[in-house]
């Protein structure tokens, strides 16, 4: 039903304004009596065997939402009765900034893909922490994506990351370091070894000097060629952070048959991405000796996508254009196909 009838209606609108008025009737629907029961029997599958410990978090299943959904922390406790086992908010900045003018986000149907330069449009992170605050105790986990304000140079950086952890710490239950958007002009040179390092030995810092060990996780671009993923595996041994996000949007468009010239600048997700988030998830896993935690999403568009990147190494997995192009279904098949297969307890 979902892809003949409500996707062609949700497509004649804008990405954007499609995004704003799914979340609106998502919101209306769940207030109605009832309704939320029956949005849990639809899209939610509870099996103990789904559950699974990653970062000593225990997550009830291994399907998140990725981050950029939920850029401000809006809509978690709705997407909560579609079936997630974690929903990642953000990206989140100290300031809030408006992103990048639009049009910024645009679909490309041929090849269920996505191009987005947002810009880490977003209300600001003392916005996000106080509607956190209110978050109720419904077992999801819920994780802070953090980065830097476009005005911040990247010699100063590294304050806005420390900011943003300050203020979510008491709300959230683990963060991503966002290192790896192509939208924020001169972001990604923060992925080089020495400021990353940097920037990751002063959040560790900051994080075992609290009661609580928070997991930090890294989000990485699919763009990266091996040496520096071996530099990325020697940061996260060195700094002790808890595991790697592979991977972010991508700028190659080699696996696209149609002009994006028209287009322009931005990062591509859904199929196109698939087989090279595989790809980063299984060399860094394999590299690290088969001990790295590590979320995998990119390109997730079934349940067959889901079981390739836990058999190449993911923990995790996370989804966000595929639920675009398939609908809200789509967790539930991927929690029972790892139900009808012996991954539960690999890799």
């Amino acid at each position: 039903m979902y892809r003949q009838v409500i996707k062609p209606i949700f497509f004649l609108f804008s990405p954007e304004k499609a995004h704003h008025l799914t979340m609106a009737l998502l919101k209306l629907t769940l207030a109605i009596p009832g309704m939320k029961w029956l949005f849990k029997r639809w899209f939610v599958l509870e099996d103990q065997r789904l559950e699974v410990e990653v970062a000593g978090l225990k997550f009830p299943n291994r399907v998140g939402l990725a981050a950029g959904f939920d850029k401000d922390g809006k809509y978690f406790e709705s997407l909560a009765y579609l079936g997630f086992g974690s929903i990642e908010i953000g990206t989140v900045t100290p300031l809030g900034q408006p992103g990048n003018d639009a049009p910024r986000l645009f679909r490309i149907p041929k090849h269920e893909a996505l191009i987005n330069r947002m810009g880490f449009n977003n209300d600001g992170v003392l916005a996000m922490a106080a509607r956190l605050k209110q978050r109720k105790g419904n077992g999801i986990i819920i994780g802070g994506n953090i980065g830097k304000n476009k005005a911040t140079p990247n010699d100063q950086a590294a304050s806005d990351y420390v900011r943003c952890f300050e203020a979510l710490y008491d709300h959230v239950d683990y963060f991503v370091v966002n290192v790896s958007s192509p939208n924020t002009p001169g972001l990604r040179e923060l992925q080089e070894k020495a400021p990353l390092q940097k920037l990751l030995h002063e959040l560790m810092v900051m994080n075992q000097a609290k009661p609580v060990l928070r997991p930090i996780f890294l989000k990485i671009a699919p763009d990266l060629t091996n040496a520096q993923l071996d530099d990325i595996l020697e940061i996260v041994q060195t700094t002790k952070i808890h595991g790697v996000i592979a991977t972010n949007t991508t700028l190659d468009r080699s696996k696209l048959t149609i002009s994006t010239e028209d287009i322009g600048a931005g990062g591509l997700s859904g199929r196109p991405l698939t087989e090279r988030s595989t790809e980063v998830i299984r060399y860094l896993y394999d590299k690290s000796g088969k001990t790295l935690d590590i979320i995998g999403v990119g390109g997730i568009a079934s349940a067959q996508d889901a079981i390739d990147k836990i058999q190449a190494g993911a923990k995790l997995v996370q989804v966000y254009t595929g639920m675009i192009y398939e609908g809200p279904g789509l967790m539930k098949k991927i929690n029972a196909s790892f139900l009808d297969t012996n991954l539960l307890e690999t890799p």
